[in-house]
């Protein structure tokens, strides 16, 4: 996990990082990863915390007030920073009328997550060739379809551009939003000086039609990660991916 991050944090901050402040980099990261799990476990079941600790944003109103079954259908495309967990789980509590969409990966601590989540209302659902089709078919009835975009996985058969370097990312935004013919709504959370967390969203992304069906996902997918990596660059130590993004390029980081 701790070479996952290192290598990570030195690819967001342009891969120019002397070992020493790498090392900062590496130990402010899982300082944040720590407050936000505190945050989770401690503030989950007392939503009198809730407003006081997080900054309701618009677009996230919206969202919350959003029916079932819109006019249009929407992809909200998350980034995993800061306290994207609570977030998520204080939606479900808000009674967010949305498919939630995550990795088909069951190991221990992963399945308690899920417990969580759908104990907290979530929707949640592991990501599978059926649930895609069944989250498609939700779009195009005017449902919202929330999953993430930036957890890698070596099986994915597109490596878009991600900090200018190829990276194996998920494209089933895409391909669901190309499906169905909606827009991608990018959204993040970070935590601000003020101690709270703080929205950031998108305007929503119209996918760009292509004749080739591999360039069409690839610059759909690179479109959408040029917003994720702006909401990145606001705070690198925030992004709380601890898988390793761009393993290639692992030899190239100070030991």
């Amino acid at each position: 996990m701790v070479q996952a991050v290192r290598l990570n944090q030195w690819v967001v901050h342009g891969g120019n990082l002397s070992q020493l402040t790498l090392d900062e980099a590496v130990r402010q990261n899982f300082r944040n990863t720590a407050r936000s799990i505190f945050d989770l476990y401690h503030n989950i079941n007392n939503p009198k915390v809730f407003r006081q600790i997080i900054d309701l944003h618009p677009v996230a109103e919206e969202l919350l007030k959003r029916p079932e079954y819109a006019d249009r259908g929407l992809v909200v495309a998350g980034v995993h920073m800061s306290n994207f967990d609570f977030i998520g789980q204080v939606a479900g509590m808000a009674g967010v009328k949305a498919m939630f969409l995550g990795m088909p990966d069951m190991h221990p601590g992963y399945r308690k997550q899920l417990e969580m989540r759908k104990e907290k209302g979530m929707n949640f659902l592991a990501t599978s060739p059926a649930t895609i089709k069944q989250a498609v078919r939700f779009l195009q009835n005017g449902g919202t379809v929330m999953t993430g975009i930036d957890r890698p996985d070596e099986s994915y058969p597109y490596r878009p551009l991600f900090f200018g370097r190829p990276a194996a990312l998920p494209f089933h935004h895409i391909f669901m939003a190309l499906k169905a013919q909606v827009p991608v709504l990018v959204g993040a959370v970070i935590c601000q000086l003020d101690g709270k967390y703080h929205f950031m969203f998108s305007e929503a992304i119209e996918m760009q039609p292509h004749p080739d069906r591999h360039q069409e996902i690839l610059q759909n997918t690179e479109n959408v990660l040029r917003v994720a990596e702006g909401f990145i660059k606001q705070d690198p130590s925030q992004w709380s991916m601890a898988f390793p993004v761009w393993p290639d390029s692992t030899e190239q980081v100070p030991k």
